[in-house]
C-alpha cells in the first residue's frame, strides 16, 4: 500500500527468512477490480494463491479482466470456498481449474487465454516448481524476460528498468499469447496462441511507463520527445506566439525537451514537483485530488509573468490536474497559456486496467478540444494527432490499442460493454461504478 523503496532492510530480510526458496514472485500494481477501500485493496494484494487435490499455485498478474461475471459464476461452482477480492482470483483459479482437471501447464494456460476477454501480463508458480509467465493474446501489457550475465537469475518484469537496476540483461519481450517457463537451463517459448491482431497499450507510451524503460528497442523518453516534435509541426502558429516552455512534471518532461529542440523556445524550468507527494491524481477522489495537485506541484511566479507559455502535458482525464496548474500560471501573471498534450483526446474509458473505467470521469467523452480549453482555463488545447502518436512508437495503428482515443476495442466484450454504456451514458445515465463491474451492460 505503499512505495517499495520505504520497505526497510531489515523488513525485507524477515520476508526472506519466512519464505525460504530460489523462486519468487511479487507485485506492486494496486488493483483496478473490486472495492476501493484500504480493507479491499489488501484483500486484493497481489500474488494470489489457490489450491486442490494438492495442486498449488501462486499468480500475479498486471491487466484487468471484462468478463467476470460468468467467470465469477464458474468458479464458485468448481471451488466452494472461492472468494473474489480482485481479477487476480479469477486468473488464478481458472487456471488451477485446468490444472485440476489433469491438464499440463500449457494445456492449463490455452484455458485461460481462450476464456478471459481482457488484458493479463502473467506471472506464476506451482508447488511443483514450475516458474512461469504468458501474456494475453493481443499482449496489451507489457512483460519482459531477462538474465544476469552468469546465468545464475532469470527474471521476468513489466519493465526493462527493472531488470536494469538489478542489473539483468533484457532477453526479449513476450509475444501476445506466448507462454514462457523458467529451469536451470534458461528460458523456453511456446506460442500458445497465434493472434494475427496484437493490440499493445499505447498509454504506457505516453505516461505509464519509465522513461527509462525499452519497448522494441527504443526508450520511452525518446518516443516522448518525438511526442513533443510532432506537436510542434502541428501547431507551428502558436509555436510562433509563444515566449516559452513549461512542463507539468515528471512526464511532461521528455515532451518539452522535444518541443525546444523542434522549435528553439527555451524550456523554463519553472515547474517543479514535489517528490514526496506520491499520491496520482487520476485515481484519488475529488477532495483529495485538488489538494494533491496544489501541493505536488509547484510554480516559480516570477519566471512566468508576462509570458505566452506552452505547457506540456502526457494526457488530460478528467483535466483537473491542468485545471490546477493553469489557475496557478494565471494567478503569476501568464500572458497566454496554450497546453501540449502528448496523447490524443480520452473519448472512452479503459477496460485493461488503466483506472478510468466511466464515461462520465472523462472530459474528453462529451467535449471538444476548444471546449476543454474553455473548461480548464487555457488559451488553447492541442492535441498530438493518433496518426503522430502511432508514428513516433515505431508501431503500426493495427498494433497497439488505441480504444480511449478511437472507441475501437480489441475484445468482443469490452466493445459490446463500451458501446452499451455509451448509448445510455448520451441518454443522460449516470454511471455508478466501472463499466465493466456493472450488472446492467454484461453481453
Amino acid at each position: 500500500m505503499d512505495l517499495v523503496p520505504k520497505i526497510k532492510t531489515n523488513a525485507i530480510q524477515e520476508w526472506f527468512g519466512r519464505l525460504p526458496g530460489s523462486m519468487g514472485i511479487g507485485n506492486v500494481r494496486y488493483t483496478t477490480s473490486g472495492k476501493c477501500d484500504d480493507a479491499s485493496l489488501i484483500q486484493g494484494t497481489q500474488p494470489v494463491t489457490a489450491s486442490a487435490n494438492g495442486i498449488k499455485l501462486a499468480l500475479s498478474f498486471n491487466g484487468n479482466i471484462v468478463n467476470t461475471l460468468p467467470l465469477k459464476k464458474e468458479m464458485t461452482e468448481n471451488f466452494p470456498d472461492f472468494l473474489y477480492n480482485c481479477d487476480s482470483d479469477i486468473v488464478c483459479h481458472k487456471m488451477l481449474l485446468g490444472l485440476k482437471q489433469g491438464k499440463d501447464l500449457a494445456s492449463a494456460v490455452r484455458s485461460v487465454m481462450e476464456s478471459l476477454d481482457g488484458a493479463f501480463s502473467v506471472t506464476g508458480l506451482t508447488g511443483d516448481g514450475d516458474f512461469f509467465a504468458f501474456k494475453d493474446p493481443h499482449g496489451i501489457k507489457p512483460l519482459c524476460a531477462g538474465h544476469d550475465p552468469a546465468g545464475a537469475t532469470y527474471a521476468f518484469s513489466s519493465e526493462t528498468a527493472s531488470l536494469d537496476m538489478n542489473s539483468l540483461v533484457r532477453d526479449f519481450e513476450l509475444k501476445p499469447g506466448e507462454l514462457v517457463t523458467v529451469s536451470q537451463d534458461g528460458f523456453k517459448r511456446t506460442q500458445i496462441i497465434k493472434n494475427p491482431h496484437p493490440a499493445f497499450c499505447a498509454f504506457e507510451y505516453a505516461y505509464f511507463a519509465r522513461p527509462d524503460s525499452r519497448f522494441d528497442d527504443k526508450y520511452v523518453y525518446e518516443i516522448r520527445e518525438e511526442f513533443g516534435r510532432n506537436i510542434v509541426k502541428e501547431y507551428p502558429e502558436i509555436v510562433k506566439n509563444s515566449d516559452m516552455i513549461l512542463s507539468v512534471p515528471e512526464t511532461g518532461d521528455d515532451p518539452a525537451m522535444g518541443v525546444h529542440e523542434a522549435s528553439g523556445l527555451r524550456w523554463e524550468r519553472a515547474s517543479r514537483r514535489h517528490r514526496y507527494v506520491t499520491e496520482r491524481a487520476f485515481i484519488l477522489l475529488n477532495m483529495e485530488r485538488f489538494s494533491t495537485i496544489d501541493r505536488k506541484i509547484n510554480i516559480l511566479g516570477p519566471k512566468v509573468n508576462g509570458k505566452r507559455v506552452i505547457v506540456t502535458e502526457d494526457s488530460i482525464v478528467r483535466g483537473d490536474t491542468t485545471k490546477v496548474i493553469i489557475d496557478k500560471l494565471r494567478k503569476s501573471g501568464a500572458k497566454k497559456i496554450y497546453v501540449f498534450v502528448t496523447f490524443p483526446r480520452i473519448i472512452g474509458p479503459c477496460f485493461y486496467g488503466i483506472d478510468m473505467s466511466t464515461y462520465g470521469q472523462l472530459v474528453g467523452s462529451k467535449h471538444s478540444a476548444e471546449e476543454i480549453a474553455k473548461i480548464i482555463g487555457a488559451d488553447g488545447v492541442c492535441y498530438q494527432s493518433i496518426e503522430g502518436l502511432v508514428r513516433a512508437t515505431g508501431q503500426t495503428q493495427d498494433q497497439l490499442c488505441l480504444a480511449c482515443i478511437t472507441g475501437k476495442y480489441p475484445t468482443p466484450c469490452a466493445q459490446k460493454m463500451a458501446d452499451a454504456m455509451k448509448t445510455r451514458f448520451f441518454d443522460g445515465y449516470e454511471e455508478k461504478t466501472r463499466i465493466y463491474e456493472s450488472d446492467e451492460v454484461q453481453p
